[in-house]
């Protein structure tokens, strides 16, 4: 093959595997955002189950202080259905005490609800704890693992990146002017196999004398359609080695 060709051909692959690597560290702000956006989303989970019991334990306590002022008025009026005189201020004061007792169970029944209710806001604040713990842990990791992606990506880059500068110097000012302004107007592939004599990534159909021409892989050689440089992959050669004759029979 054609030294240019060659050298033409490393230059896409490199400069196809250097787009790639700036496209992963481009996503790295992105990436970083989604990890805290995890941790914030459980951070919030046990926030909101904390808050949901504290809601309840107020409930609950003014459920209490309401069983404790119908505690007083029940202690009052029986103190009065002592010193009463006549029935109708008997019966008077029986309503009261009625009153007051349905209403004291009433609040008892919150208050029972309330500490029910909390057994099971306390059970979802310790899940969401452990959901945050256990996804802490799972972030951090997955931390590890981006900043030791991103730092063999940065590596690569600049190992990339100088093996670039030397097959740019390989090559003639005039192929790389070519390979540049084609890579510019074909979004970075100035470079595509010719395969089946159809151009593999505009899939146009090339005239039979380039086909031929490409084969050779000794000319640069430009896809008509979209101006590419093409170059040929021959087929792998077929083996020929004779299958083993059977053994003769006895």
């Amino acid at each position: 093959m054609n030294s240019d060709l060659e050298h033409i051909i490393a230059l896409q692959r490199i400069d196809s595997t250097v787009q790639a690597a700036e496209r992963r560290l481009a996503e790295e702000a992105d990436r970083e955002k989604t990890l805290e956006g995890r941790m914030a989303a459980a951070r919030d989970a046990v926030a909101a189950a904390k808050e949901r019991l504290a809601q309840n334990q107020a409930a609950r306590r003014e459920d209490e202080k309401t069983v404790a002022l119908h505690q007083g008025r029940l202690s009052k009026f029986r103190e009065q259905a002592m010193a009463v005189k006549t029935n109708q201020e008997y019966h008077a004061v029986q309503k009261e005490i009625e009153f007051a007792q349905t209403e004291m169970k009433t609040a008892e029944d919150k208050v029972l609800e309330r500490m029910l209710e909390a057994d099971e806001l306390t059970a979802a604040v310790k899940k969401a704890e452990a959901e945050l713990s256990s996804e802490t842990k799972k972030v951090d990791a997955d931390r590890k693992a981006m900043a030791a992606e991103f730092a063999e990506l940065r590596t690569s880059l600049e190992r990339l990146r100088g093996e670039r500068t030397v097959l740019v110097g390989s090559l003639s000012p005039q192929l790389m002017s070519t390979f540049e302004r084609v890579a510019q107007r074909r979004n970075g592939i100035a470079v595509a196999e010719a395969r089946d004599g159809i151009c593999t990534i505009c899939h146009v159909r090339l005239r039979p004398q380039v086909f031929n021409t490409v084969r050779l892989n000794v000319d640069i050689v430009q896809c008509d359609s979209c101006q590419r440089i093409l170059y040929f992959v021959p087929p792998a050669p077929v083996s020929t080695t004779a299958a083993p004759s059977p053994s003769p029979e006895p």
